[in-house]
């Protein structure tokens, strides 16, 4: 059985993911989030961090669990209750958590949007929704039939337990210039931007009511695919990475939550 030091793995990912350099909200806490004695025989994937994750990882027999929305994505809050019984399933099983939210929806190659694109069959060329120094998603030029990308979407999001909504469109339209950003992609600001830059189709996870409608005037379709599904890629290429890397076999926790 190989066996890593937790502190080379944390290193690894750090340097791969630029983990310090990339900026993102406060409560992502990017990097090691959670440490457990020292060593690391197995990893588990998941895209959020909640208890049920936690008891999974722990059954699955790891002890590195890497997430996408960490530990504290839902603000500081007193350890009682359930948040209690997260860290106790953790701490009394030695499992360390490794949290990774824009970092990983950037990254060139292992990245939620780039895997995104790939998987419905776009090859990216630009950048796209610029969130303070960095772009987090991608967009590119193709001449597809709107409807084979929507079905693409929805296989992806079948597969993961969720839906796909499409804003109204003619059933003849083509796709001439996407752009991607994954989970809650879709806002008034990645609709201008998308408008600058001559964007047709936009495809997201998610994102408010008032972007259908903002769309439907500006003549953009959004394909919303579901903030889940869209970033399950990551999360999984990001343990096949560390396996590759470090001969650690990994599983991945699939919790969807249907949005």
């Amino acid at each position: 059985m190989a066996t890593a030091r937790l502190h080379d793995v944390v290193a690894h990912l750090d340097a791969l993911l630029r983990t310090a350099e990339v900026p993102d909200y406060p409560p992502a806490l990017n990097g090691l989030q959670l440490e457990n004695s020292g060593a690391v025989t197995r990893v588990a994937a998941a895209v959020d961090f909640s208890l049920r994750t936690a008891e999974a990882a722990v059954a699955a027999g790891a002890d590195l669990l890497v997430v996408h929305h960490g530990m504290f994505w839902g603000g500081a809050r007193p350890i009682v209750g359930t948040h209690h019984r997260r860290l106790a399933q953790l701490v009394t099983h030695d499992v360390a958590v490794y949290a990774s939210h824009l970092p990983l929806d950037l990254h060139p190659q292992i990245g939620n949007n780039v895997l995104l694109a790939r998987e419905l069959g776009l090859e990216p060329s630009g950048e796209f929704a610029r969130h303070l120094t960095v772009e987090v998603g991608v967009r590119g030029e193709a001449d597809v039939p709107m409807e084979e990308i929507v079905r693409r979407a929805r296989a992806l999001a079948a597969a993961h337990g969720g839906h796909v909504v499409v804003t109204p469109h003619a059933p003849e339209r083509h796709t001439r210039r996407w752009a991607i950003c994954t989970g809650a992609g879709a806002s008034s600001d990645t609709i201008r931007e998308a408008v600058a830059l001559g964007v047709d189709t936009m495809i997201v996870g998610e994102g408010p009511h008032h972007t259908g409608v903002e769309a439907a005037d500006l003549g953009i379709v959004i394909v919303y695919a579901g903030h889940y599904a869209t970033e399950t890629l990551g999360v999984r290429a990001l343990a096949a990475h560390l396996e590759r890397e470090f001969g650690l076999p990994w599983s991945f926790v699939g919790l969807p939550t249907g949005l």
